[in-house]
C-alpha cells in the first residue's frame, strides 16, 4: 500500500480494535515493511493518537487513552449503532447527557453517507421506547436540524403548534437548545415578531435551515434562565420542592447541585421549582440513588410515600 494517507487510515482502523498488534502482523496486513510501520506509528503520534509500544517477543502496538479525544474511525456497523443510540438518547432528553448527545448526533449525521442514514432511519422507525415520566417524545431529526442551525449559525424555518393548538410558521435565528430533563426547548429570536421566544421542540414540525447566515444577537440572560422564566410566566412551575439528601453536594447530579442551599452540615438541601406531577418528581428524586427526606410540599411528601409503599409491595416476601 503506497498511498500514505490511506495507509495511515487503515493502520488507525486496526489500532482502534481493542487488542495489541505485533508490528510484523501490521506490516503483513498493510503490505509494507516493519520500518514503514514504525514511521507510520510516529506520524499517528504526531497527530495526537496515543499509540503505546511494548517490547519483547509478545510486544506490539496498541492505542491507549490519552489526554485528549482524537478523531475516531468507525466502520458502517459501528456508525449506525452509535447514531441509533444517540437518537434514542436525544429524543428522550436523558438527564446529564442530553445536550452532548444532540451535538454528537449532529456531527455524526452530517458526515454519514446516505446509505447509512437510510439504515439509521429504518432502525429508528422499527423500534420504540417508553418516554420518561410525562416527557413528550421528540423527533431526533428535528433536534439535529436545530442543533446544526444553532452551530451554523443559520436562520431556521419551521411549523409550530401553540399550546391551544393554533398553527403558525416561524422564521427564527436559533440561539440555544435547552433540556429541562423531560422536555426540549429552542431559544431563538423570532424575526417576524422581533423578539426572543421559547419554542417547545415536540411542537415543531418541518424544520429546515435556510442557509442564510446571521450574527448571533446577545440574549439578555442565560438561555436556561430564559426558559425557566418563560415556564414560570406560563404557570408551569406549580410548586417549590425542598429536599434534604444524605450526601455531599458533589455526590449529586448537576441538576441538583445547582439547586443546593448552603450549610446544613453533612447533608445537602436542594430547593427548586417544578412543573411536573408530584409522582414524577418523586420518582426522579428516587432515581438519584441517595437517601432523601422531602421537606415540602405536602403533595410531594405524599407522592414519595405512596411510591415507597408501592415499591415495597412490589418486592413482596423473600422467596425461600
Amino acid at each position: 500500500m503506497t498511498d500514505t494517507p490511506a495507509r495511515l487510515l487503515s493502520l488507525l482502523s486496526l489500532l482502534q480494535t481493542p487488542r495489541e498488534w505485533p508490528g510484523s502482523e501490521l506490516a503483513q496486513r498493510l503490505r509494507v515493511s516493519p520500518r514503514t510501520i514504525r514511521r507510520d506509528i510516529e506520524r499517528l503520534r504526531d497527530l495526537g493518537y496515543p499509540v503505546e509500544a511494548t517490547l519483547g517477543a509478545e510486544g506490539g502496538y496498541r492505542l491507549v487513552a490519552g489526554a485528549a479525544m482524537p478523531p475516531l474511525l468507525l466502520d458502517d456497523e459501528e456508525a449506525v449503532a452509535i447514531a441509533v443510540g444517540l437518537r434514542a438518547g436525544a429524543g428522550h432528553a436523558i438527564e446529564g447527557v442530553e445536550e452532548a448527545s444532540v451535538r454528537a448526533l449532529a456531527k455524526l449525521e452530517q458526515v454519514l453517507p446516505s446509505r447509512l442514514r437510510h439504515r439509521v432511519s429504518a432502525l429508528q422507525s422499527a423500534t420504540t421506547a417508553l418516554t420518561r415520566g410525562d416527557g413528550a417524545r421528540v423527533d431526533p431529526q428535528t433536534l439535529t436540524t436545530m442543533a446544526s442551525a444553532v452551530a451554523g449559525p443559520e436562520r431556521l424555518r419551521f411549523a409550530y403548534r401553540a399550546a391551544d393548538g393554533a398553527p403558525s410558521r416561524r422564521l427564527v435565528e436559533p440561539y440555544r437548545l435547552v433540556s429541562t430533563g423531560s422536555r426540549w426547548y429552542l431559544v431563538a429570536y423570532d424575526l417576524e415578531r422581533e423578539d426572543w421566544r421559547t419554542f417547545r421542540v415536540d411542537r415543531v414540525t418541518e424544520p429546515f435551515a435556510t442557509g442564510a447566515r446571521f450574527t448571533p444577537r446577545e440574549l439578555p440572560v442565560d438561555a436556561q434562565e430564559f426558559v425557566r422564566r418563560g415556564l414560570d410566566a406560563r404557570g408551569a412551575a406549580r410548586y417549590v420542592v425542598e429536599v434534604a439528601f444524605a450526601a455531599e453536594a458533589e455526590e449529586l447530579p448537576q441538576w441538583l447541585r445547582t439547586a443546593a442551599l448552603p450549610g446544613e452540615g453533612p447533608q445537602t438541601v436542594v430547593r427548586f421549582e417544578s412543573g411536573d406531577a408530584p409522582e414524577w418528581t418523586a420518582a426522579r428524586l428516587a432515581l438519584v440513588g441517595v437517601p432523601f427526606t422531602v421537606r415540602e410540599p405536602a403533595e410531594l411528601h405524599a407522592a414519595a410515600g405512596a411510591l415507597g409503599a408501592r415499591l415495597a409491595q412490589a418486592t413482596g416476601p423473600a422467596q425461600a
